[in-house]
């Protein structure tokens, strides 16, 4: 297998897929609606290594801010890693702006977790998501957690029920998303030192709007049953979440409480030696975390609130890395590309205007742009092309917009969604 192939997916893995795992969801008293999951909660069966990567957003949130406590993280953007036994997630409540009280409750959540589980305090990691500026209750919580625990100990020895009860976990932490986002990546140890072992790294994430992270709302929890030590699984959860995660935008807003998990467990091999950096084991189960955070990146953005079309905005032949980020990023924001795609508008003049204004460099003589494949723009000049042609295309579900700036020889590649009526709809009765 090569650097560029991919690893077998399942399309059904979650944050319990991986050895060493339970996950599930419940309905604690977060909302109203008794039918809606509200509570996920995620036990390693041991203490585990632990990585992090939160947002850098300053108006941050408590779960943030208390969770980067419990992970020792030096300060915002730098490595947050330790260990942990268990992670929290309540949707409906996203407990940021509520100064010293919501810090109080955050870490009154970890306790009431540490308690139930059976471990510290410190190694509950925990995340909330859903309105600002409202109080976190502690009620539902201890309603909850021990509901949460009897269905994982029920499910204990049922491998199919625990998969099950991992998807209710992925339900549990969504608000405005319309579908769960999960999934599982596999590969094998044969020919990079664990022969007969199979490594399974699942995981979920929720995520619509006030999309932009920057480490989107969005939270992921991630689970590995590779034998790994904290810093390096830091090392590989960044690497990934920099071309996954960091690389979606829906609306250009990064949240206050974006957070994405790491939990490796090691139960795969547990008496094999730790993964390390520039060995195959790490350079495959980075490979591997890569397809996972990728797939769900994509689901993301194919699912911004009103979406109609995943947009794929590719760009070419920058000048530097960063000229390729900035001239993707600027496009992927553009309400004027965004609602031209929701119009089945192959508006290329749209997409030169966000090149011109990202700050990138090139020379506008020089630059290639395809929409859906269709030639538009060639050397900075429209391109006739056949406009019955790419109303049919539109019709996919994925729009691919291609980029050339021919100044250089990076390459970038951001995920965003068109924008429509219903975005407004949502986001203007949010709170309601």
């Amino acid at each position: 297998m090569t650097e560029n192939d991919t690893f077998a997916f399942d399309p059904e893995g979650n944050a319990a897929s991986a050895l060493g795992f339970s996950a599930v969801g419940v309905h604690a008293g977060f909302r109203a609606d008794p039918e809606r999951l509200d509570m996920a909660l995620v036990v390693a069966d041991e203490p585990c290594a632990a990585a992090a990567t939160f947002t850098t957003n300053v108006f941050c949130a408590a779960p943030v801010r208390v969770s980067r406590e419990h992970l020792n993280e030096g300060g915002a953007g730098s490595p947050a890693y330790g260990c942990a036994r268990a992670v929290v997630v309540n949707s409906g409540i996203a407990n940021a702006a509520t100064g010293e009280i919501g810090l109080e409750n955050a870490r009154k959540t970890a306790e009431l977790v540490g308690e139930a589980v059976g471990c510290p305090a410190d190694e509950v990691l925990v995340a909330s998501t859903g309105v600002i500026g409202q109080h976190l209750r502690l009620a539902p919580f201890a309603e909850g957690v021990p509901a949460a625990l009897a269905a994982m100990a029920a499910a204990a020895d049922d491998l199919a029920g625990r998969t099950s009860q991992g998807l209710t976990a992925a339900r549990a932490i969504m608000t405005t998303d319309t579908c769960p986002k999960h999934g599982s990546v596999s590969f094998s140890g044969d020919g990079i030192g664990y022969p007969g072992v199979t490594f399974t790294v699942g995981g979920m994430c929720k995520g619509a709007g006030m999309i932009m992270p920057n480490m989107a709302t969005m939270i992921a929890v991630i689970t590995t049953d590779v034998p790994i030590a904290a810093p390096d699984l830091s090392q590989a959860l960044t690497a990934a979440v920099n071309k996954s995660f960091n690389k979606v935008t829906v609306d250009s807003d990064t949240s206050t409480n974006d957070t994405c998990f790491a939990l490796a467990s090691g139960a795969a091999a547990p008496d094999g030696p730790a993964f390390t950096p520039g060995t195959p084991a790490f350079d495959a189960f980075q490979r591997a975390l890569d397809q996972l955070a990728t797939t769900l990146a994509r689901k993301m953005a194919a699912d911004g609130e009103g979406a109609t079309r995943l947009i794929t905005v590719t760009v070419r032949g920058a000048a530097t890395a960063d000229d390729a980020d900035a001239a993707a990023r600027t496009v992927a924001n553009s309400p004027l590309v965004k609602t031209a795609v929701y119009g089945h508008d192959a508006n290329w003049g749209r997409v030169a205007a966000a090149l011109g204004r990202s700050g990138a460099r090139f020379n506008q003589e020089d630059v290639d742009i395809d929409i859906l494949g269709l030639p538009v723009c060639r050397a900075g000049l429209v391109v006739d092309f056949d406009e019955e042609e790419a109303l049919r295309r539109f019709e996919e579900p994925e729009v691919a917009i291609e980029v050339d700036l021919h100044a250089g020889e990076e390459s970038a590649t951001m995920w965003t969604c068109d924008f429509s009526h219903e975005y407004v709809t949502i986001n203007g009765d949010y709170r309601s």
